[in-house]
């Protein structure tokens, strides 16, 4: 457990590790690979808030764990979403997205960090989530 000295921060801290080390026991990885699961989780949650439509990227991540919402926010232009992303589009810019070798393929990565991340909102918002993709993409989540 983190302790900041601000019992609020250290549930928030404490929740986005909770996040990262599913990330980890989901792969295998062992917890030195903190910069990993968190690259992992990075990479997944910016193009699929990129391909979903303005409200439904706020409606998502209103349900994502405090810090977490922060790393999902990062960076959004939502003048310039959504981006339109077929399956193969989407693979590719998560594997730009993630700097390290991938055991077993991009795909793998989307399905193993998106499971997890499915873990962490209603199941009414993952199917939002899931209608708002291409079939073929929409498959690729779990």
């Amino acid at each position: 457990m983190v302790e900041t000295g601000f019992s609020s921060f250290d549930t928030m801290v404490d929740k986005a590790n909770g996040l990262l080390k599913e990330i980890e026991e989901a792969f295998g990885w062992p917890k030195d690979r903190r910069k990993q699961s968190y690259a992992a989780l990075r990479a997944v949650l910016h193009p699929l808030r990129d391909r979903l439509t303005v409200d439904e990227s706020a409606q998502f991540g209103a349900q994502l764990p405090t810090l977490i919402r922060g790393i999902y926010y990062d960076g959004w232009r939502p003048a310039e979403t959504p981006v339109k992303m077929d399956k193969e589009g989407f693979l590719t810019r998560v594997r730009q997205e993630f700097p390290y070798s991938i055991e077993g393929d991009t795909e793998q990565l989307v399905r193993t960090v998106a499971g997890v991340v499915k873990g962490h909102v209603s199941d009414g918002e993952w199917a939002d989530v899931k209608a708002g993709m291409p079939t073929s993409l929409a498959a690729v989540l779990p």
